[in-house]
Formats: C-alpha cells, sequence, structure tokens
C-alpha cells in the first residue's frame, strides 16, 4: 500500500493526485480477485486494472490489501442478515484534474433529504449472484438510472469489502471505476434525486474542506465541504478511507464539527 511520510498524530500524509492527468501508459494488473477470475458468461462483468491513468495506483493497492475493520467498524451480520446493495464510487479526469462522481439526495424525500452520495442501491435479481457479480452490475444499473451514465465507458479496477449500514441494514458493496469513457450525465428523476456533479479529488484532500458532522445522537464522522454541499455519512466514510489508505489525506484538524439537521 502507497503511504507517504507520517505526521506525529500517526496520519498518512501524502502528496495529492496530479491536478491535471495527460495519457499515461497502460500496465497489468497486479492483483486477484474472485472477479477477475473468467466466467461461463461472455456477458461476465470483471476488474481490470490494466490501462488505468497511474495516479490511480495507489487506490488499487488501496483495494487490494485493505482489510474490512480497517473501512468502518460496521460490518455484514455474520448471520447473513442485511439487503445486498452496492455503490459506485467513479472517478474521472476534470478540468482540475482526478474526481469523482456523486449525487445528492432530493429533499422531499423522507430518508436522508438533501444528502450526497454515490450512485447505487439495492441489488435486483437480474444483477445475478450478490458474492461475485451482482454489485458490479448493480453499481453499473443503479449509476444509469439515477444520473443517466453510460455504463459502457466505465471500468471497473477494483471492488471494497463490504460494508453494513445499521439503520438501513443495508450491506454495501463499494465498486471502483475508472470512467474512461466520460458521457453526459444529470438528474434522471428529480423526485429522486436533486443534482449530479463532480469534486475534485484536490477539493477532497485540502485541509479547508475537511470537518466532522455531528449527528443530532452525538455520533461523529468525517465530512467534506465541497460543491457547496455538506459529504456525511457512509460516502463520506469511504472517501475518507480512500484518501488514507491510497496516501492522499493531509493533516487536517479535526476539532472542526459542523452539526447536522435533525432530519438527518
Amino acid at each position: 500500500m502507497t503511504r507517504g511520510a507520517r505526521d506525529e498524530s500517526g496520519v498518512a500524509e501524502a502528496a495529492a493526485p496530479p491536478q491535471h492527468g495527460g495519457p499515461q501508459a497502460p500496465y497489468e494488473a497486479r492483483f486477484e480477485t474472485p472477479y477477475e477470475t473468467p466466467f461461463e458468461d461472455p456477458g461476465a462483468l470483471r476488474v481490470s486494472s490494466q490501462g488505468l491513468p497511474r495516479w490511480l495506483d495507489p487506490v488499487v493497492e488501496a483495494a487490494r490489501t485493505v482489510r474490512p475493520t480497517q473501512l468502518s467498524r460496521f460490518l455484514p451480520p455474520e448471520d447473513g442478515r442485511g439487503r445486498q446493495s452496492a455503490v459506485l464510487v467513479l472517478f474521472g479526469e476534470g478540468p482540475r484534474g482526478p474526481e469523482l462522481l456523486l449525487m445528492e439526495r432530493a429533499g422531499t424525500l423522507r430518508s436522508h433529504p438533501g444528502q450526497p452520495s454515490f450512485p447505487g442501491g439495492a441489488l435486483d435479481p437480474e444483477d445475478g449472484d450478490p458474492h461475485t457479480t451482482g454489485p458490479l452490475r448493480a453499481a453499473l444499473r443503479e449509476a444509469e438510472e439515477e444520473t443517466g451514465l453510460d455504463p459502457s465507458g466505465v471500468q471497473i479496477f477494483g471492488v471494497l469489502p463490504r460494508l453494513y449500514i445499521p439503520v438501513s441494514e443495508f450491506v454495501v458493496t463499494p465498486v471502483l471505476g475508472w470512467w474512461r469513457d466520460p458521457s453526459p450525465v444529470g438528474v434522471v428523476d428529480p423526485a429522486e434525486t436533486a443534482r449530479v456533479f463532480t469534486v475534485p479529488v484536490a477539493d477532497l484532500t485540502d485541509p479547508d474542506h475537511r470537518v466532522m458532522a455531528v449527528h443530532p445522537k452525538g455520533h461523529l464522522g468525517p465530512a467534506f465541504t465541497v460543491e457547496s454541499a455538506l459529504v456525511w455519512g457512509f460516502t463520506a466514510g469511504v472517501i475518507d478511507r480512500i484518501l488514507h489508505f491510497a496516501g492522499w489525506e493531509r493533516p487536517w484538524d479535526r476539532s472542526r464539527q459542523v452539526p447536522l439537521d435533525w432530519r438527518a
């Protein structure tokens, strides 16, 4: 796992990813996962790190080596309970360099109104086996349904360990993608989504954009103030861990707190 020097608090510190990308030489996949095994189905999705831009190397390595307990203390119940779901953590190249695709939930929704999140949702039966390619299909399908994204332009290069959201009982698989061929995106259903937007990784690593979100019940968690939004909860937690284990995290003031709305 690529990491830089450590500060006194023990948090990894390293330079942020490049601000402007360019053509990069392809490289061979250096890891094996169950998802990379050829399937009899010729249309089966696969995980491949071939041809990625070099700045994604530390994310590939983090996905290969990170353990579930390093991502969250909330892990799927051992008895198999929980609704299987997936989110698409999509990296692309924008005017300011590497960026992530996010969406903002409609303010009229009963559950987490106005909260930014990754595209994603529950697995449908047609997505297939939740323990093999089901989460890959679900992440791409949900992203297309929610943002209008063209899945054919996305290269899946990694899968993080499954995590658990106790309040909703969702078992979530974060699927890592490279936006190889960007397509237009936007709000598909205003009743579900308020907006679709991208966030430069440089803003996510900027200490000035990092705070701790305080839930009305007293829970604390990492958050980001970016693109006129407060990114918190599960989405912020995944971003926080990716930045940390990719060696992109910069020291920031954890005493800065932002209260969440009582509806959170």
